[in-house]
């Protein structure tokens, strides 16, 4: 047991060292200072600004800046789906694949474009390799640093007085992706391949298998997309079984290396937060309440997949598949990870945007199982997604003070400005975007013949309702993981969870830029004595609370439809 927990407690700590330094690394490059990149990269984004036709020196106010990202993303959504449309007369394509159809290329662009990557295909029988490394990757990198942009520009807001302007989007795109996404990108691809991950153009093998059959192994530019997928918190795999494939996730330490990928700009970015507003313990504050929960999620999901099944404790010849068994719960799982390093990573995907897997979710316990579902409920700030989880968990900051105030009687304040009615209703509006969302859309699926025929083979248990939550909740928190037994390429699944993706992204956004917008143009207030402090265990443990009060009152019902009444029904068959 300690052995299987030592390398999750070496992955987290190494995330945490990693992140303080990237964190001060990313506020020199989004100031526009120079780092040690510099002399390779400064003249790569001075030919960029020119192509594109920006100037970095003149700035955006909060609506412009939106409406760059809106423009940006409609317009990669379309190229996407174009390329999918028309892969049959694209290059790189050995297989000869046909062009995708058109509700499942239009579900993929959008899922792709809001850093989804919900996949209703099998990529290694889809999608050419020109669609994977042109068409999907372009927003693998670009939502990633848009998400990284947008979080900018809340920091910015928090740290200026009295301006009316966010920054640029164009330049802090650029210098997301040039300084950060790409070059960490490329070093995680180049150990990948090291330990066995394959990057290649060939066309697709076929062997002989020893019992005379006929088997073809796909192949494929695989590790450089595994790598941005897991950094930039994506998640769409270059094949079906995404990290559970081999050349995709060759041995445990790419196991531990993907996990690493995936918290580490989120929580460089809570450095980089309170590094820039100067006062490094908000961002440390921050950071302590995302590691809290999403340690804790770890914590609970480790302990029940190594309880396993209780239906089958004590069943006779099943009683080595049972609760006392030194492997726990193994259905679905991969026999390299076991199940302690597959909790660590499915709590690590669900607690960011990645959506990854390493293992079917979909067999795991009922209440492991609830885990992620509950991760991609509190709306991905445990911690998030690159960029995502740091705006998100302000919002909720913004909020937890606000009821500080309301206890103590006074104004409350967030790092030195004031936060009125306005800046509370703009916060409240971003929460209840994703129950909006999660709990609106499943509810029609429910009662719908086409939401109703995608998780068929559950059909009237409690595990079909969270098959259902888990496909809305993971769309519209951009996640893209799914309970595979749902059946997501259907007409009906294609656009309707394409509008989760959408409303998930993007009306979330926009109250998060109305708040910047509001936030930039205040003064700082020095703090007196009154004033409630936000970078200290206190407020830490007001914000936990506060998240977890507010998911436990807009989910809890139908949690325990699901996944908590499965369990019981379990107990009650043993």
């Amino acid at each position: 047991m300690v052995l299987d927990i030592l390398p999750a407690v070496i992955t987290y700590g190494a995330a945490g060292v990693a992140a303080w330094f990237l964190g001060g690394y990313m506020v020199k490059v989004y100031k526009g200072e120079r780092v040690w990149l510099s002399r390779v990269i400064r003249p790569v984004e001075r030919v960029t600004y020119r192509i594109i036709g920006v100037d970095e020196d003149h700035e955006q106010g909060w609506i412009a800046y939106l409406v760059s990202i809106l423009a940006i993303t409609v317009m990669g959504l379309v190229f996407t789906y174009l390329v999918l449309r028309f892969q049959d007369h694209l290059p790189l394509n050995p297989q000869n694949l046909p062009g995708v159809p058109a509700p499942l290329a239009f579900n993929t662009a959008v899922s792709f474009a809001t850093n989804t990557n919900w996949q209703d295909y099998s990529g290694e029988t889809t999608m050419s390799y020109f669609s994977q490394i042109v068409g999907l990757v372009l927003h693998n990198f670009l939502s990633a640093a848009t998400g990284m942009a947008i979080a900018i520009v809340v920091i910015r807001s928090i740290a200026r007085r009295t301006m009316n302007t966010v920054g640029n989007f164009w330049v802090d795109a650029v210098r997301g992706t040039l300084y950060v996404l790409l070059p960490i990108s490329v070093v995680i691809a180049l150990v990948l391949v090291a330990n066995g991950a394959i990057e290649n153009f060939s066309g697709y093998s076929i062997v002989h298998t020893l019992t005379n059959g006929v088997q073809t192994i796909a192949q494929g530019p695989v590790a450089s997309q595994e790598a941005i997928k897991d950094l930039g918190t994506n998640g769409g795999g270059f094949f079906n079984a995404n990290s559970a494939h081999p050349f995709e996730n060759p041995n445990g330490f790419t196991n531990a290396l993907e996990i690493f990928s995936v918290l580490l700009i989120p929580f460089a970015l809570v450095i980089t937060f309170g590094k820039w507003v100067g006062n490094v313990k908000q961002g440390i504050a921050l950071g302590a309440v995302m590691g809290i929960i999403l340690i804790g999620a770890f914590g609970v999901a480790a302990w029940q997949e190594q309880q396993g099944n209780p239906a089958l404790v004590g069943t006779g010849a099943t009683q080595v598949a049972s609760a006392q068994s030194p492997g726990g719960n193994m259905e679905g799982k991969e026999v390299r990870f076991g199940a302690i390093q597959t909790a660590q990573f499915g709590t690590a995907t669900t607690g960011t945007s990645t959506g990854a897997v390493d293992s079917a979710h979909d067999s795991w316990t009922a209440i492991g199982g609830m885990i992620p579902l509950v991760l991609l409920k509190l709306g991905e700030i445990t911690p998030g997604g690159v960029g995502s989880g740091l705006y998100g968990m302000v919002v909720f900051a913004i909020v937890a003070v606000f009821i500080a105030g309301l206890m103590v009687g006074r104004t409350p304040e967030y790092v030195g400005k004031k936060i009125e009615g306005r800046d509370v209703k703009y916060a409240a509006i971003a929460i209840l975007v994703l129950p909006a969302s999660i709990l609106g859309f499943s509810a029609l699926a429910t009662l719908t013949a086409g939401g109703q025929a995608g998780p068929l083979a559950t059909q009237g248990t409690p595990h079909q309702l969270t098959e259902i939550f888990y496909a809305f909740a993971s769309t519209t928190g951009n996640n893209g993981s799914a309970f595979a037994g749902l059946s997501g390429n259907t007409l009906y699944y294609n656009l309707m969870l394409a509008g989760a993706m959408w409303m998930g992204r993007y009306l979330f956004i926009i109250p998060v830029m109305a708040l910047a917008g509001s936030l930039v143009k205040k003064k700082i207030v020095p703090a007196s004595a009154g004033t409630f402090p936000t970078d200290g265990p206190l407020f830490v443990a007001l914000l936990v609370g506060t998240i977890l009060v507010v998911a436990a009152l807009t989910f809890f019902p139908a949690v325990s439809l699901g996944p908590i009444l499965e369990h019981f029904k379990l107990i009650a068959v043993h």
